[in-house]
């Protein structure tokens, strides 16, 4: 009989994951050299070598490719036994580890979290924000319960339900204020800042522009919306931002914001989750509460195709 304890596998695959003992015995909250034993016992255990190691990095090796696979079913498989007795619960209670992308996080999660807290306040909620495809892959293999992010992301194992949809608004400098908000077609020709490569809500705006067969004549990236909303009020372009994100990010920028003209640029946001897991019931009750927080966050609207424009006006300094 192999003698492998579970430990062991959350070892393992925290290895697998970090690449280099000290992130991983550090994630495992253990000392390196006790984590550096128990693996060493867990190959002796299983009569293979499951690393190779060298200073900088952890590879694995063939037998340890084939084994993490299994060793992640196992762990998943575990994960949802206690999943299954949260869910027979009357009531949302313990950990809930969620997941949103950084262009929903910053302005979302507040939201979220006060009404978690006070509708559910047995709730014990880790939060991790982090790219799309990350979440997606932290979802299917278990390390997160769900995650919030634009839909669809097309992932055959997981449940997805939307939420809410919200537009893109157009951030110019203040001077622009009075002028026509620019067509999809004419946004082509101007300098258009986005965020960097990765972000799928980079991806949406060059879609609005039909950037994505040509690239743009000048396109300028950045890591984070605020980055972008304060090299508008430099003067050094214009940018497109989901309209949550217009509250926090334009208080300190001298910028305009507008509206497009209908058909207006816009995504879904929603909430996956796999579809074996038990605790889909609670998350559906969970989406609820994303969805009202969402749609509080949101302004009302114009009546019809008027443009809304709001001119923020910060000090110079």
């Amino acid at each position: 009989m192999i003698n492998v304890t579970l430990r062991q596998l959350r070892y393992f695959d925290a290895l697998a994951r970090h690449g280099h003992f000290g992130r991983a015995a550090e994630a495992c909250a253990i000392s390196q050299p006790a984590l550096s034993m128990q693996i060493r016992e867990m190959e002796q255990a299983l009569g293979g070598v499951l690393l190779e190691r060298n200073a900088r990095q952890v590879t694995l090796t063939q037998f340890g490719e084939e084994l993490l696979h299994r060793v992640r079913d196992i762990l998943r498989s575990v994960d949802e036994l206690g999943d299954f007795a949260r869910a027979s619960r009357d009531k949302l209670a313990g950990r809930l580890r969620v997941g949103m992308i950084p262009t929903i996080a910053p302005y979302l999660l507040p939201k979220v979290i006060e009404n978690l807290a006070r509708l559910h306040p047995e709730l014990d909620i880790h939060v991790r924000e982090t790219l799309t495809p990350k979440l997606i892959k932290e979802v299917a293999e278990g390390r997160l319960d769900t995650a919030i992010v634009a839909l669809p992301v097309s992932e055959p194992s997981l449940t997805e339900v939307a939420l809410f949809k919200e537009d893109f608004l157009l951030v110019r400098p203040s001077e622009d204020a009075g002028t026509p908000v620019p067509s999809a077609e004419m946004l082509r020709e101007m300098r258009l800042l986005l965020l960097e490569e990765g972000h799928c809500f980079r991806d949406q705006a060059l879609s609005f522009c039909n950037m994505q067969s040509s690239p743009p004549r000048e396109v300028l990236d950045a890591s984070s919306l605020s980055t972008l909303v304060q090299m508008v009020g430099a003067g050094i372009g214009v940018t497109l931002i989901p309209e949550m994100a217009v509250a926090v990010e334009t208080r300190s920028a001298p910028v305009s914001v507008s509206r497009f003209k209908n058909p207006q640029p816009s995504r879904t946001i929603g909430m996956v989750w796999r579809k074996t897991s038990p605790l889909a019931g609670q998350l559906l009750q969970i989406s609820e509460v994303v969805r009202l927080s969402g749609n509080a966050l949101h302004a009302p609207k114009e009546n019809g195709a008027r443009e809304a424009k709001r001119v923020v006006k910060a000090r110079r300094k």
